[in-house]
């Protein structure tokens, strides 16, 4: 049964004979076929040019060099050989670099958390007047520096030259992620919830710590892991204010070693053409394991704060 309903765009016909179900999905149109096979391939694409690289460089150090550099390493190992990670392994000085750097990576991550969340608080709390004024001294610190000269004499000054202390406290805060925190704060966190901790008798810290931080964990994972991965993969410090070998962080001590066998490896130290090449293509080997030794524990890491950066990520973004 058809009728007739007037409204202001026009009369339109309505069939009451077959009720409007909304869980039944209307049906693809060629063209909407059309469009979804080519979203599919674009992300296949943008998949396959990202994930390539990194399974490149893992095929790669399980490879003869030989054959990486002649093109015939694409999707599975050539000629397969754990030599280059053998010897990768085999100098203690890796394992020395590992500690160091889960050490300042641990630790560093925890002040760097312990200092930026109390701070972006504070800065979001709109009842403090002298806020906008503390926000612009932060602020400031982002486009002026004094420069390496000047930071070295400073640290030395302050006594944290060679030692842990000069991976941790120059860097102690970052202010690009206390202003994200902040406006974590600000927009996500409802006036109303303080409003009514202080109803209850909580205080600022009460409510700071039973309240805002259980609420935040998506920030607090997305700004934690990029703090994680500064440190992780800090190497200007440990070369520039680290002079004593056994506190080089990984980074440091990978470089060494790849160093060290290239210098070997283009020396050639008396070879043979033989010995040369196949000392160049440990060396290759090694370069390629570096690789991997350094993202593995970061690629490891990600997975499991996944579901809190892909929503710390939209902080901001318009909601429904």
């Amino acid at each position: 049964m058809t009728h007739a309903v007037a409204t202001p765009a026009g009369v339109h016909t309505v069939n009451d004979t077959i009720p409007w179900n909304p869980k039944v999905r209307q049906r693809k149109t060629l063209a909407d076929w059309i469009v979804d096979i080519i979203i599919a391939l674009l992300l296949i694409g943008i998949v396959a040019v990202i994930v390539y690289p990194i399974w490149f460089i893992v095929i790669a150090s399980f490879s003869n060099s030989t054959m990486v550099n002649q093109g015939r390493v694409t999707v599975l190992p050539v000629d397969f050989s754990v030599a280059g990670y053998a010897k990768l392994f085999e100098d203690s000085r890796i394992w020395q670099g590992y500690a160091n750097t889960l050490l300042y990576s641990i630790t560093g991550t925890a002040v760097n958390m312990i200092v930026t969340m109390p701070a972006a608080f504070a800065l979001s709390r709109r009842e403090w007047k002298s806020r906008r004024v503390i926000l612009f001294l932060l602020t400031f610190t982002m486009f002026f520096a004094g420069g390496l000269i000047p930071n070295y004499l400073l640290y030395k000054d302050l006594g944290i030259l060679n030692s842990i202390w000069v991976f941790i406290l120059p860097g102690a805060v970052s202010v690009y992620n206390v202003i994200i925190a902040r406006s974590f704060f600000e927009t996500s966190l409802p006036e109303d919830l303080h409003d009514a901790a202080q109803i209850d008798g909580l205080s600022y810290f009460g409510y700071f710590f039973r309240i805002a931080l259980p609420l935040s964990a998506a920030i607090i994972a997305v700004i934690g892991l990029y703090y994680f991965v500064g440190h992780w993969n800090n190497f200007f410090t440990g070369l520039v204010y680290i002079r004593d070998s056994s506190k080089y962080p990984l980074q440091n001590v990978l470089r060494d070693i790849l160093l060290a066998n290239q210098t070997n490896a283009q020396s050639g130290g008396g070879m043979n053409g033989a010995s040369a090449a196949e000392q160049q293509e440990l060396a290759d080997q090694i370069k390629y394991g570096v690789i991997i030794v350094s993202t593995l524990p970061l690629l490891v890491i990600y997975p499991l704060l996944q579901k809190y950066f892909n929503k710390g990520v939209m902080i901001g973004a318009v909601k429904g």
